[in-house]
């Protein structure tokens, strides 16, 4: 039985190379929770929730709050029970609880985690451009660069949106798959006004149009839509899963090791995915290199499109001190590689730390 000797919370912000922005804000940091817990056998293991309000109920101060308060009485305990004691709290707070219990699969070296082979996770490529000549650079480049699925954020303006995701169809000409993304933006008029006058030349999906709690929405506009629906921030749960397939309100579905509360929950729940006759699609636009990497591991065994895993790229400092090589638009991991956490970007970007001990917590 393996017992956890010590466990290291770290609260993180880590700025970005350029601004992201989403339909609901503009990202300069991510706000991130690391979690590292050691045996006496000098094993390590990390988790890591990073936080965007708007997106999931959890803030980065409630997290924190969480992650202490369950931690302070963990260290000392077996695996097997905290990864219990923290599974206790996926449903409200599944960012924290993932971060606890992936650290302790990352520990154990869950199965998933390792490939035992060299691997490679192709990703989507974000496009940031609003004119022409930027978008066409920034297509050329990526496509130099092996991407083949670009993502478009939209729901700020619906005649803007169209005009722009048709001058991007035109400069990809073929040569690539688009997804498009409003994370939320549109009401329910804008969206089917939207979803409905696409072209679905080279667009692969179109994903969460309206609020998240709107499955009146979501089922509308997928009757109306030119092109095959994602639902992202409506889906938390197994039931959300199910739901989104009796009502035909999605073609795919878009999951998060951070909402799934760990390694061996995610697999369950892309699998339950594609027993409901839908498409997973895995990956976090907004985590750092933890998170990705486990996404990238268990999406090399268990999907067969993009990977959205891409948040790692937008820091503007890996947190590893072996950041994970991306070669031809793809994230290529040999088979023993293994995350080391970089020392010193960590105290760079540290705002808070907690260690918890068996006999003792000391700060």
């Amino acid at each position: 039985m393996t017992t956890i000797s010590e466990i290291v919370l770290h609260r993180l912000r880590v700025p970005l190379t350029v601004p992201y922005k989403l339909s609901f804000v503009e990202l300069r940091a991510f706000d991130t929770i690391l979690v590292e817990v050691r045996d006496d056998d000098g094993r390590v293991g990390y988790g890591e929730a990073t936080l965007l309000t708007g997106y999931t109920q959890e803030n980065v101060t409630q997290s924190w709050d969480l992650a202490c308060r369950l931690c302070r009485n963990m260290a000392g305990r077996s695996a097997e029970d905290i990864k219990r004691r923290a599974g206790e709290h996926d449903t409200e707070t599944s960012f924290t609880s993932t971060a606890i219990t992936t650290a302790v699969e990352m520990l154990e070296a869950n199965v998933l985690l390792r490939s035992g082979k060299r691997t490679e996770v192709p990703l989507l490529a974000l496009l940031y451009g609003e004119n022409e000549a930027r978008l066409a650079d920034e297509i050329r480049n990526h496509l130099a660069h092996g991407y083949k699925t670009f993502k478009v954020k939209v729901g700020f303006h619906v005649d803007r949106d169209l005009t722009r995701v048709r001058l991007i169809q035109k400069l990809v000409a073929g040569r690539g798959r688009i997804r498009i993304d409003a994370n939320q933006g549109y009401s329910r008029t804008q969206a089917s006004r939207f979803a409905s006058a696409l072209d679905p030349q080279d667009v692969e999906l179109l994903e969460q149009t309206c609020r998240a709690g709107d499955w009146e929405a979501a089922e509308s506009v997928a009757r109306v839509s030119t092109v095959p629906m994602m639902l992202d921030e409506s889906i938390y749960t197994l039931d959300d899963v199910e739901r989104a397939a009796q009502l035909g309100a999605a073609a795919y579905i878009k999951f998060k090791l951070m909402k799934a509360g760990g390694c061996d929950k995610l697999a369950r729940a892309l699998g339950r995915i594609r027993e409901l006759g839908m498409t997973p699609v895995l990956g976090n636009g907004v985590a750092c290199d933890i998170g990705c990497w486990m996404e990238a591991r268990v999406a090399a065994a268990l999907v067969d499109n993009a990977g959205e895993m891409n948040g790692f790229l937008k820091t503007a400092h890996s947190l590893l001190e072996n950041p994970m090589p991306v070669e031809s638009g793809a994230v290529v991991l040999d088979a023993d590689y293994w995350p080391r956490l970089d020392r010193t970007a960590l105290e760079r970007y540290t705002q808070a730390t907690l260690r918890c001990l068996p006999s003792g917590t000391k700060t």
